[in-house]
């Protein structure tokens, strides 16, 4: 179908489309953080976003419902903490109870099946207690529904990364801010990335263990924790690709 966004349709189209229960929604999760100062506030919702529409584009099951934007707190170690101007994060109870109660919501208008697709590392714990909830309340009621919980970066196989890093992939938790998702945002939104202002750095390295409140010495000054020099629109035409096939397949 060509409209899958439910926030463009009328109320009566969707609810046409959601009474069955034969159609699942999709729910991007994402935040608002700093990303370095060469990219926009928004890639952990834009991204999510535009997967979430290209997999629906590729099914005949699935809805995408409005992106939920504000996502758990930025964490030293994986998006760099909350010491950056722009970033703007809530707290996990008010995350977990916004994600529960837009779930609830959708169950019921009839959906039966929700997939909570995260762009935020630090979403996961919050949104999998909303997932659980819903789950059994609902099973409480003698009504059987399903919450898929993924993130992205997860359907990113080892020989993506091999052609994305052929020096060396220095692992997942220094990615933010780095090349996957420069390249990610070249492709799909290259008016939100300027790489004239890409900062070259190496890849952090932290102590293995959290300190509270937060250290910002931990924190390269950039706001990125590893390089996004290299990233080009075409690396992100080929992490896209790979995400978009193997959660659509998930769903045919």
């Amino acid at each position: 179908m060509d409209n899958v966004k439910i926030e463009e349709m009328d109320w009566m189209t969707y609810r046409d489309l959601v009474r069955t229960g034969e159609k699942k929604i999709i729910i991007p999760v994402g935040a608002i953080e700093q990303h370095g100062p060469h990219m926009s506030l928004n890639p952990d919702v834009l991204i999510p976003e535009y997967i979430a529409k290209e997999v629906a584009k590729r099914t005949s099951s699935v809805l995408v419902a409005p992106a939920i934007s504000y996502g758990y707190k930025s964490q030293v170690k994986s998006g760099g903490g909350n010491f950056f101007p722009g970033t703007t994060c809530v707290s996990g109870s008010a995350l977990e109870n916004y994600v529960y109660d837009v779930m609830h919501a959708f169950v019921e208008h009839g959906c039966r099946e929700i997939v909570l697709l995260n762009g935020h590392f630090e979403n996961s714990a919050f949104i999998a207690e909303a997932a659980d909830r819903l789950a059994k309340h609902f099973g409480g009621k003698g009504i059987d529904i399903k919450v898929f919980m993924l993130s992205y970066w997860d359907f990113v196989g080892e020989e993506v990364i091999a052609k994305i890093f052929p020096e060396g992939f220095t692992g997942w938790a220094v990615e933010h801010g780095g090349i996957l998702e420069t390249s990610i945002m070249l492709c799909i939104h290259p008016e939100l990335v300027n790489m004239d202002k890409a900062v070259h750095i190496e890849p952090a390295v932290f102590p293995p263990y959290d300190v509270f409140p937060p250290e910002p010495s931990w924190v390269p000054s950039s706001g990125t924790l590893s390089s996004p020099v290299g990233s080009t629109a075409e690396k992100g035409e080929i992490i896209l690709e790979e995400c978009v096939t193997k959660i659509s397949n998930m769903f045919e």
